[in-house]
């Protein structure tokens, strides 16, 4: 996958939100880590569950879920104010997931790629290397 010289990359978990941006040319990039914000996350019915039970995830999932759309929205701000204009998402699949559940349509035209993997604490050239395939 080539990437456009200032695409974000934001890598996230059900707990972590990390965010990179190449520096570099499309042909030769170069990823440099950037600061992560901080998210509200207190939108705890973001998910699609509102209690805990056997039937329904446990306090910690909807946290995870909560965390998941709280990434989703700044994402979608940064989008919306024109401070991001190409996007790469890498989470894991049930991040990922619920992530898509927020995205903005202007999100969903800047978006790159998506890769569902775990790359939390990876570094430029492992996540580089895991794009080279898409």
């Amino acid at each position: 996958m080539l990437l456009p010289h200032g695409t974000i990359i934001a890598l996230v978990d059900g707990e972590n939100f990390e965010l990179f941006r190449n520096s570099g040319r499309e042909a030769q990039p170069e990823l440099e880590p950037v600061p992560s914000p901080k998210l509200d996350e207190h939108n705890k019915g973001a998910g699609t569950h509102h209690q805990s039970t056997s039937a329904n995830p446990s306090s910690h999932r909807l946290e995870e879920d909560a965390h998941a759309a709280a990434v989703a929205d700044w994402l979608n701000g940064q989008v919306l104010g024109h401070k991001i204009e190409t996007l790469v998402v890498i989470a894991d699949p049930r991040t990922l997931g619920e992530m898509r559940n927020h995205y903005h349509k202007q999100l969903k035209q800047v978006l790159h790629g998506e890769l569902a993997k775990d790359f939390i604490g990876k570094q430029g050239p492992e996540i580089l290397e895991a794009l080279k395939g898409k």
